[in-house]
């Protein structure tokens, strides 16, 4: 349990939704929600795909304040207006003190944000937004090398970080020195909310897994949840599951 506590409940609007027969309101864990606590650190939200993680993870940034396309609160940009209004729907509960620092990463739209960076620092009387990044440009990184230096280098602690699917440009490897970084920043007073399919991610300690699926929202051990058992049994018998994925009608 944290101390400091930043965001406390989302919480949607229900008796304002104008149809939970339209998108996003008609996917079963949108449909269903009520509300979700975040007491601790760090709260994952996972679930195959279509269960609306990104969805719902786009909503809680963009209704603090964040562009939907990610980036820092300062640096509203847009490329495509695809989010959905969700986010006019939550009810963020926020705690009694305040953040200094946010991020909203995520992987699908990162090239986006790096673009936008390298476009504000053609101004020469601007001070050059990428030294906060590691002060080498992201379009010159690879995609996977950009991502976790922003992580790494932007994040200052103190702040209210949201990741969708960071793991999706980075290696296992890379995906465990995230997990220790997180720890440092969780130690610097930090709060996250994170989509992923990744059980690496997801085995950080004392963190809160919520689990999204037909059945609607429900929080989950690390053993209970679906992509931790898939990948159990592959690496406890991979040689006979894909005997069994690859077998001959």
């Amino acid at each position: 349990m944290h101390t400091f506590s930043y965001l406390r409940t989302i919480m949607l609007k229900r008796e304002e939704v104008p149809s939970f027969d339209r998108y996003p309101f008609n996917i079963p864990s949108i449909r269903t929600l009520d509300e979700i606590n975040l007491d601790r650190d760090v709260t994952f939200i996972v679930g195959e795909n279509g269960m609306g993680k990104s969805t719902l993870l786009e909503s809680i940034a963009a209704a603090m304040g964040f562009n939907p396309e990610g980036g820092s609160l300062h640096l509203q940009f847009s490329t495509y207006d695809s989010h959905s209004d969700l986010d006019q729907y939550l009810r963020i509960i926020r705690g009694p003190k305040k953040p200094t620092d946010g991020y909203f990463l995520r992987a699908e739209s990162f090239y986006n944000v790096a673009t936008q960076i390298s476009k504000l620092d053609e101004d020469p009387f601007g001070a050059p937004i990428i030294d906060s990044y590691g002060g080498k440009s992201l379009h010159e990184q690879s995609h996977g090398e950009a991502f976790f230096s922003t992580f790494m280098n932007r994040f200052r602690g103190h702040g209210v970080y949201i990741l969708d699917e960071p793991e999706a440009a980075l290696s296992p490897l890379r995906q465990m020195s995230m997990l220790t970084r997180i720890h440092e920043l969780v130690n610097q007073k930090s709060q996250f909310i994170i989509a992923t399919h990744s059980p690496i991610l997801m085995a950080y300690p004392s963190s809160t897994i919520i689990e999204l699926g037909e059945d609607g929202v429900r929080e989950r051990k690390l053993e209970e949840v679906g992509h931790y058992r898939i990948m159990q049994q592959f690496f406890n018998d991979h040689k006979r599951m894909i005997h069994h994925l690859l077998k001959d009608d």
